[in-house]
């Protein structure tokens, strides 16, 4: 396993920021199981998911940026390599909502910036207290995180098909997430810091969905 300087780790986290940020999706970027579009969806069906997965993308961008941010201050470099491993599958999220938006006709978030840097210092920070509250942390987010994508299942119009194969698809990945964080060292969070971590989830979301 290769070991990261403190300089490799930062011009890697820079590289990672731009392509999250900067680095609009490729061309068809789902995977095969994603139908294709169909005819039947209303303007409102349309709107509803164009909203969900602008809450979904600026989600995205805040686990970039918070796994670049346990990566960069990660003391082990097996925690710091689980750390790019799940970036990189998270990269693959943020691809797929962002062409979504645009498929739907909507627009990202213009609070982007905002929900990197948040979570950027949030999730370096949390880092500096060690790898195993580290892990715990983003174990909780993903469990968090597969909260939130199944209630938007439960909104969803069953009309929206792609919308929620993908979205399905993502809720697999961070369950995996979740299960690999805690399998690496993570320690269980106390509940005062989930309730914590659920409140500003839900600012963000309630946010991301209008702006």
């Amino acid at each position: 396993m290769r070991t990261f300087t403190l300089a490799d780790r930062i011009i890697d986290q820079l590289d990672q920021s731009l392509k999250a940020v900067l680095v609009p999706p490729p061309a068809d970027p789902y995977p095969e199981t994603v139908p294709q579009e169909q005819d039947g969806l209303s303007a409102a069906d349309r709107v509803l998911g164009g909203r969900l997965m602008r809450v979904n993308h600026a989600g995205e961008i805040a686990a970039q940026a918070l796994y670049q941010g346990h990566a960069l201050c990660a003391r082990d470099p097996k925690t710091h390599e689980t750390m790019r491993a799940a970036g990189r599958e998270e990269l693959l999220h943020l691809h797929w909502t962002g062409a979504r938006i645009k498929e739907l006709k909507t627009h990202r978030s213009y609070l982007t910036p905002v929900w990197y840097l948040g979570a950027f210092t949030i999730g370096a920070t949390t880092a500096l207290f060690g790898d195993k509250l580290s892990l715990g942390f983003v174990a909780e987010t993903e469990r968090q995180v597969v909260e939130h994508l199944q209630g938007h299942l439960g909104r969803l119009s069953v009309a929206d098909q792609k919308t929620r194969a993908i979205i399905e698809h993502m809720a697999t990945d961070e369950a995996r997430h979740a299960a690999s964080a805690m399998e690496a060292g993570g320690r269980p969070l106390p509940l005062p810091a989930r309730l914590a971590m659920r409140l500003a989830a839900r600012v963000m979301t309630k946010t991301a969905f209008w702006i």
